[in-house]
């Protein structure tokens, strides 16, 4: 799995490129939460020191990308040790769980905390390595101090404090193709860029360590749905471009829709379960109250996968059909 933590550190380091501290602090405080959390159930259960097979700095880097860069620390910690609790530990641990631990302490800080997760700082801003955004150091159970009036201060050009597929939705504004590419905008720490997520994506493929049939069909998904309701509803549904290179889809497809514990392992069943996130993530974001779906999309896909493998099972040699 450390192969898997070498393709995410150039899309931690280009998100503390482009957020400065806020993001480096976010990272280690989330990467920490997950694997002191981690040890303690070691502790608590057969005592075995399961840090050293990398999974919870998996889960830490993963968790810490999908939040905005300014998310508070202390709410960091809290999803992280939510994420290893409820979506690793209370299943038994490594291998027994059914759902992403990442996107579990995601969607716990989601339902918990649902301002600061939609609270966005501007990107690239100067000052960004020798200060905090004031939200980061918010103390614990406190709500975070505004982040407006410190923007103003930044005085940053066109910062609408919104992100792409936001934009989209409430103002009918796309976002260009190129700057969805190279990481031009605001969102969250490690999704901005999604040709480097591309880049990295794919240099696991190469290393045969993960399976590559299942982010193509996660954008196979998107690409379909997307074009048939532009087809149906033109202008609510922007085109299959914009809806692959937005939001989080190129993390969620690449790094944890192709997660080996929640996805299944038959040809058909990759297929169905990878068209699967991809069609809800675009009906979460075309019709659903949130402007992102990658999140719920995944989960839910790997809700079904227990059932996928049951009826995609290949028929053993000889055996009859059941009629």
């Amino acid at each position: 799995m450390r192969n898997v933590v070498y393709a995410l550190l150039p899309i931690a380091g280009f998100a503390v490129w482009q957020f400065g501290l806020s993001a480096l602090a976010l990272l280690i405080t989330v990467t920490l939460s997950c694997l002191l959390t981690e040890r303690f159930f070691n502790w608590m259960g057969s005592g075995y020191n399961s840090l050293g097979d990398w999974s919870a700095t998996i889960t830490g880097i993963l968790l810490a990308l999908t939040l905005p860069p300014a998310f508070p620390l202390w709410m960091g910690a809290v999803a992280g040790i939510a994420g290893i609790a409820l979506g690793k530990a209370l299943f038994g641990g490594l291998g027994m769980n059914v759902l992403n631990p990442a996107l579990v302490g995601r969607a716990f800080v989601q339902a918990a905390f649902p301002v600061a997760i939609t609270t966005w700082t501007p990107a690239f801003f100067d000052g960004r390595f020798s200060q905090f955004a004031p939200s980061t150091l918010a103390l614990p159970f406190l709500r975070p101090p505004s982040v407006d009036s410190w923007v103003e201060l930044l005085q940053v050009d066109a910062f609408s404090g919104a992100t792409p597929l936001a934009l989209y939705k409430f103002e009918g504004i796309q976002t260009d193709t190129i700057d969805l590419l190279t990481g031009m905008t605001t969102g969250s720490a490690g999704e901005t860029s999604a040709l480097l997520i591309l880049v990295c994506g794919l240099y696991l493929a190469f290393r045969r360590m993960l399976d590559w049939r299942i982010p193509l069909t996660v954008m196979g998904g998107v690409v379909l749905t997307s074009v048939l309701l532009s087809l149906i509803d033109p202008e609510k549904a922007p085109d299959a471009i914009f809806m692959l290179f937005s939001g989080g889809l190129m993390l969620g497809a690449w790094f944890m829709a192709s997660d080996m514990v929640g996805s299944p392992v038959t040809p058909l069943g990759i297929l169905i379960y990878g068209l699967l996130i991809g069609s809800l993530t675009v009906v979460i974001r075309v019709y659903g109250g949130l402007t992102e779906g990658v999140m719920y999309a995944i989960l839910l896909g790997n809700a079904a996968t227990p059932l996928i493998e049951q009826i995609t099972q290949p028929r053993v040699f000889g055996q009859r059909a059941s009629k």
